[in-house]
């Protein structure tokens, strides 16, 4: 904005007095409770960094958040990406942040007092107007944030051969970066469940990244190995995970690990042992659905989900739900507590060390729990009438608070925001979009008991 010249110095006096006010109350913002008040701060610039407040005052947003957590302490972050990765070791939280036309740049916090980390370089990803995804996967106990994007080598780009997965590999401890990048013709599925990066066209085509070296292994169709006597293994088939023991493929009907075990020989008991089909991956773990036996009392009306170890296909915890009317195009993706006990999944939640697990439903399969995410304490948090976890967290359906060891659920009050993380250091991570379409996370940590 152009300015006219003002000679007399008393006139100057006064615009450089107005001029900081107006820049302390932009830095200022205002709050929002979650109710529909106003909150924000002004943007200065197209891109403006994101706002820290450490712990100690309050964040200037104050949603309505559950009585686990207090607002009164805690931090900010305000335009970042949608996604977020928190180290389970260090409690650091990584987060992007756009820094230029197309430019992006990783920075960490200490999640329990809001403290700016390590900060990666500026990097621009293959053409892409959106943010590169972000997540976490440790191999050998080392843990690492990466960031992939998927698009052109260059403006001039012609064809499918010049497109490319590209990845940042960070090592949580430091933020030394290794980039790798990989040649794939079609739209990539990226897989973290380790111990290393999985990339699949969704079919039989699949490429592993070690985190650690950066080295690619590419398996091809032909590399494949099937079960014997499963003609059902060649329908359909799928690289759906990766585990230790290898490649976690799936057919129309059955799965198994490549050179390792074969869900026909680990079948949960009153199944059928050629129904397994896996629905999502976790670290050291496989969520599978699996019909039940003919002349069980429930084989017409409900499933078997069963939470399988990943090395050795052992069923650790099941749990029987109604059939869904529709098969949906996707099924909910696997969150684990911090530690590892906890696993929830849509409406189903498992006490790993218990080996227990429950069905968040009415007994006639109406009223259906879609759960977001669970804490070590075995608190899990989702919402009824919610379209998915990602809806739930940004406050679509009734929210609700679940015991996971015992499957008791608790309505919380409707203006609720649900957490979709807790770090270490007990501090529960909220997602919250204001009215300008800026993107907030903001750390509480939790209530004083």
């Amino acid at each position: 904005m152009r300015q006219k010249i003002v000679r007399l110095s008393l006139v100057a006096g006064v615009l450089v007095v107005a001029l900081l006010l107006l820049l302390a109350t932009c830095g200022a913002g205002g709050g929002r409770d979650g109710t529909g008040g106003k909150a924000g701060s002004k943007a200065g610039s197209k891109t403006p960094a994101p706002a820290v407040t450490s712990a100690g005052p309050a964040p200037a947003t104050q949603l309505t958040v559950p009585p686990a957590y207090s607002t009164r302490s805690g931090w900010e972050l305000v335009n970042t990406s949608p996604d977020y990765a928190i180290s389970r070791t260090t409690g650091r939280l990584a987060y992007l942040l756009r820094v230029g036309e197309n430019q992006y740049r990783l920075e960490t916090i200490d999640s329990e007092t809001g403290r700016a980390g390590w900060k990666g370089e500026n990097w621009r990803p293959p053409a892409s107007k959106h943010f590169p995804k972000l997540f976490l996967i440790t191999k050998d106990d080392v843990e690492y944030f990466v960031t992939w994007a998927y698009g052109k080598v260059g403006e001039s780009a012609l064809t499918p051969a010049d497109t490319i997965v590209s990845l940042d590999v960070y090592d949580v401890r430091d933020g030394s970066r290794r980039r790798v990048e990989v040649p794939w013709s079609s739209a990539p599925s990226v897989i973290a469940s380790g111990p290393g990066i999985l990339i699949s066209d969704g079919r039989t085509t699949s490429a592993v990244v070690d985190p650690a070296t950066g080295l690619i292994s590419k398996i091809a169709p032909s590399a494949l190995k099937y079960p014997k006597d499963c003609p059902s293994c060649k329908q359909l088939t799928e690289v759906f995970g990766l585990t230790d023991r290898g490649l976690l493929l799936s057919g129309a009907r059955e799965f198994w690990v490549q050179g390792g075990w074969f869900s026909r020989n680990v079948a949960p008991r009153h199944t059928d042992r050629t129904s397994g089909i896996p629905t999502s991956v976790a670290p050291g773990w496989v969520l599978a659905k699996w019909q039940l036996a003919k002349g069980q009392k429930q084989a017409g009306t409900h499933d078997l989900w069963a939470v399988h170890d990943a090395e050795t296909g052992k069923p650790v915890a099941t749990v029987e739900c109604n059939k869904v009317a529709i098969k949906p195009g996707q099924y909910p993706q696997a969150v684990m507590s911090p530690s590892g006990t906890y696993l929830v999944a849509g409406n189903l939640a498992f006490d790993l060390t218990a080996d227990k697990g429950f069905c968040l439903e009415a007994p006639d399969g109406s009223k259906r729990l879609t759960l977001a995410s669970v804490t070590d304490e075995g608190v899990a948090y989702g919402a009824t009438s919610a379209r998915n976890a990602t809806d739930a967290l940004s406050g679509g359906g009734r929210p609700y608070a679940v015991e996971v060891a015992t499957g008791v659920a608790e309505r919380l009050p409707s203006n609720v925001r649900l957490p979709g993380a807790e770090a270490k250091a007990e501090v529960g991570v909220f997602r919250w979009t204001d009215e300008k379409d800026r993107l907030h996370l903001l750390g509480y940590p939790r209530a004083p008991r």
